[in-house]
This record gives C-alpha cells, structure tokens and sequence, in this order.
C-alpha cells in the first residue's frame, strides 16, 4: 500500500487493488472520506470507467521459464474489469510513506557493477546471483507444519525463559553487518541509512534480541483466474482468542481488524468477549491507495502462529470504504518499520523482537504462484524447502519500507539506468516504477507502447517478443518470471499483451518504485533486523522445472 504523508511527496496512484498495488495507505492532508470514493475520485486516481477485456497470453513454447498451466479464465479481464466494480475482489496498493520518515535523497552514484555484463538469459528457474551463499547463521524452519491457512497452528507455542537481550552498541561497526557490501558508510557499497555508519536503534525499532521461538505460518493465496490477487492468513486476538484474517504487508506498518464495523463484510473482532481488550479513545484512520478505513486504537493480545504478543496496538475499524468489499481477509497486519506506522506503536514483529521471543529477529516469506495454499510467512526463521538456491542479501537503505537500492532495469541484453529506492512490497500485485523510468523499459521493447485506455500507467509489448526482464538491486541482478510479467492478450485475436510493469502516476515520489508480487513469486524473501537490516532474495521453488 502507499500511505502518502501530509507532504506532497506521493498522491493516490491507481486505485488498483491487490493484483496492482495493494493497499498502500495514503495520508491526505485533508478529511478522508468515509465511502467509497467517488467516480470522480476513481478517474482521477488513473482507473479506466469501464471494464478492459483481454484474453489469456499466448501458448509460447519457446519461453526459457518452465511452462505454467493457465486456467481457461480470462482472469485479466475478471481483474480489471473488477477495478470498476466495487463489488469485486480488486488489486490494492499497501505502501505506506510516513510524514515523520521521509526516503532520505538516494545514493548520489548508480552503481556500475549493474551495467558491467549482460544478464544470463534464465533456465527453468532464475538463477541466484554470484554473491549469493546459503544462510548458515539462519535457523531453519521446522518441518512438516499444519498447511490449513484457517486455524492458527499451536505447534509452535515458546517455551522457557528468553535468554539475556543482546543489545547492538550504536557505536560499533562490524563489517560483517553489511553481508556482500563490507564497506559501511560508502552509498556505492550499501550504506542502511541517510547517514554514514550502521544503523541506529530508534524509539520504534527495538534492539536486537535474542529467543528461542520459530514459526512457519501458513498463508492463503486468493486466485482470480491466474492472478494471485491477495496473500493472507490466520491470527488470534483477545482472551479467549478470536481468530480473524489478515493481509500480509511488507509496505505498511499497521495492524488493523474490524471491531463493531456495520459496513465491513466477513468475520470482526468481538471486543465483549475479551477480558484483555483496552480501547485507547484515539482516533485511528488510514487511506489506501484503494480504500480507506477509520476507527480507534485500541490494544489487545495478539498471536500468530504461537507467537505472542500480550499488548499489541491496532486499529479497532469501525467503518471501512467499498474498496474492501468481496476481499476474503478481515484486516491487514504491516510488516514495514514501526517508524511509518500510523498508530505511532512497534509492530507486532517489533515487538516480538524485545520480548525476545524469536530465535532470529527476521521472518521470511513464500509466496506460490495460482494456487489456493502453499504460500506461507516463516517468523524467526528460514525455510530451505521454499527455494532452490543460495541466498543474496541488499542492504536496506532506509528504516520506514523494506527499501533497497534500485540501480538498473535490464530487458534482454540491455539497461535502462536509475537511482532509486525500491520497496520491496508483499502488499502489491504488481511492479511500479516512476513513470520517466517505466518508459525507459518498454522503450527497450521493440513495438511497446502506452495502453491508457486500460488506465494510468499500462503499456502493451508484442507478446512473441517474450522479453527477459531483471531489476538490478545494489548492482545485483535478479529476473523476473515472464509468466508472471505477460498479463494477458488485449482481445482473443491480438498478437499485443499487457505488460506487468506499470508507471506511477507523476504525482507519486519519483525517487520510488514499488516491487510487488509480481517479482515475489520468483524469489523467496527475507527480512533481517539484525545484521545492518537487510533483505535477502532466494530463488523460489515455483520456478522449478
């Protein structure tokens, strides 16, 4: 989701749910209205007033990625069309910008390794750049866990005493930290923060722990023909425990379910059946790139997959927009930094991590490709049955998003420059980039060319031409599944297809592209607090052969 601070720096982009941006909060410097926005509102936010009719993506048997099976649904125009209609499950935007914590300027000097040989066009799978190497200080996830995505599994509960809080002297500077880059300090080599040095411990993120608890928690993929629209899963609240369920989302930092909603669809947190409920009388609201819900902050205890955490804030919502409506989760949980959470409270995640519940204060995430379950979020924890390869680690560059330092786009054999950030964003379908950029790419696509008639920001690319797309994070270069980039023909006779990269809208930060699920679904992704905070890319088991 894109949560837009009071600045200007963002405004809504596309009004695009999960399959595009998911739902990224966006903060408005004026009242956020209550209802669904109007279509005034959705033609200004870059959505088309009717519905797009395209056709699955040609039968290609040359593709250098395994074949997929594709249902014989034409899930692009069920997707689109459903951008329209507020009925219909839509794709969202979850990237959230914080007032308080701006991006900092990016690094001043692309990074030349990004330029410095073509990209190995892939085999069955992506391949793991060269720096990649097996994550041996990394517990490994325990096997055979409950796959029901409905009930929270109990196998998992921590037991015994934490061990003693091992804090992170601010002052130290261990080269270890920075993984490939050992150079702190060096924008050019991964430095985590505007300033020089490692990275500070600050009033919403905690010192670095140490405990004893892993969880493999099981997510649901929410399928619309061939698009997975939405990832999302169980968790408990309150005493006795209610079970609800929540969209996971790297780009935001709140926890939010329903309480005493009289517009909100399925399940809501009853807080009369709760004797550890508190509401804090403060008013709580977030507007998505693709919706808006209001409440109060209340606190409560909150568990997912055994693990606890007794005073958790969220968001009791009291009123949701009809952007919600036909979603099959009940809330959202963010798993971006406490720092753009607008409840201004640590996340659950944060939280864990200084209670000292989790053997390593980093969680990863699986993400399967068209299938109901499989997918699945790993706290404290790394499981190897998910990838096929060593893992890489980028240095985060900026302590609000999972932002990480975006050097180059190659298509084929060639590069479109930048220098930019990159959040990298469970809670978005697809990949947006500034617009002057997302021209740049296609450009590289011989016969691309705009689409608006389908919406701000879509191009169209010869779908024969199968290009082979990679984006380059810190000089390292990591391939995008054609399967997952090919959205669909435009009709049942065109050769044009629809490309899964969109642009922002010019309104939105042009230092920022948002890396959705889109890439996601070809690496498995993990999240490090402790070690410089950083973020690692496996390559996925979906594109095994």
């Amino acid at each position: 989701m894109c949560v837009i601070p009071r600045s200007n720096l963002c405004k809504p982009v596309p009004t695009l749910r999960r399959p595009f941006h998911r739902y990224h909060p966006i903060f408005l410097p004026s009242p956020r209205p209550s209802t669904a926005p109007s279509d005034h509102h959705i033609q200004r936010a870059g959505l088309t007033s009717g519905p797009l009719s395209l056709s699955p993506p040609l039968s290609l048997t040359n593709s250098r990625f395994p074949p997929a099976r594709r249902q014989p649904t034409d899930s692009i125009t069920q997707t689109i069309h459903a951008l329209s209609q507020s009925s219909r499950p839509r794709p969202r935007i979850h990237f959230l910008i914080s007032p308080s914590e701006p991006l900092p300027p990016p690094p001043t000097t692309p990074h030349p390794e990004a330029l410095a040989s073509p990209p190995k066009p892939p085999n069955s799978r992506p391949n793991a750049p060269s720096s990649g190497h097996t994550p041996d200080d990394i517990p490994v996830a325990p096997p055979n866990t409950p796959s029901t995505p409905h009930l929270p599994s109990s196998s998992w509960n921590v037991t015994g005493p934490p061990p003693p809080l091992l804090a992170r002297d601010p002052d130290s500077d261990p080269t270890h930290i920075y993984g490939d880059n050992p150079q702190p300090g060096n924008s050019d080599t991964g430095s985590n923060n505007s300033e020089d040095g490692p990275p500070r411990t600050g009033p919403l993120l905690p010192s670095v722990g140490a405990g004893t608890g892993t969880a493999r928690h099981p997510l649901r993929d929410f399928v619309s023909g061939t698009l997975d629209l939405l990832y999302y899963g169980p968790i408990s609240m309150g005493t006795p425990a209610q079970t609800l369920t929540v969209d996971i989302d790297t780009g935001s930092a709140d926890l939010w379910v329903p309480v005493n909603c009289r517009n909100c669809n399925g399940h809501q947190f009853d807080p009369a059946r709760s004797s550890t409920y508190r509401n804090n009388n403060q008013g709580f609201a977030v507007t998505y790139g693709s919706g808006q819900v209001s409440g109060t902050l209340a606190t409560e205890v909150v568990s997912i997959g055994g693990l606890t955490v007794e005073s958790q804030a969220f968001g009791a919502v009291n009123q949701e927009s009809r952007d919600f409506d036909g979603q099959p989760n009940d809330g959202l949980i963010g798993m971006a930094f406490g720092t753009i959470a607008q409840s201004r409270h640590p996340t659950f995640f944060e939280n864990l991590i200084q209670a000292r519940r989790l053997a390593t204060p980093l969680f990863s995430v699986h993400l399967a490709r068209n299938q109901a379950t499989g997918s699945e979020i790993c706290f404290g924890c790394y499981d190897s049955s998910k990838t096929a390869g060593g893992i890489t680690w980028v240095p985060v560059k900026s302590k609000t998003y999972w932002s990480v330092g975006m050097d180059a786009v190659v298509v084929n054999k060639h590069a479109a420059s930048t220098n930019i950030y990159a959040a990298i964003d469970t809670g978005t379908t697809l990949i947006y980039l500034p617009a002057q950029l997302a021209a740049s790419v296609y450009a590289l696509i011989p016969g691309a060319k705009k689409a608006n008639q389908y919406g701000n920001g879509f191009y169209t690319y010869p779908c024969m031409s199968q290009p082979v797309i990679s984006l380059s994070f810190n000089g390292k270069r990591f391939a995008i599944n054609p399967y997952d980039f090919n959205l669909g023909r435009t009709s049942s006779q065109s050769m044009d297809c629809v490309g899964g990269i969109l642009a922002l809208d010019n309104g939105f930060a042009s230092n920022l592209a948002i890396i959705g699920d889109e890439f996601l679904k070809s690496w498995y992704s993990t999240y490090d607090y402790a070690n410089g905070v950083r973020v690692g890319f496996s390559p996925s088991v979906n594109n095994k052969s």
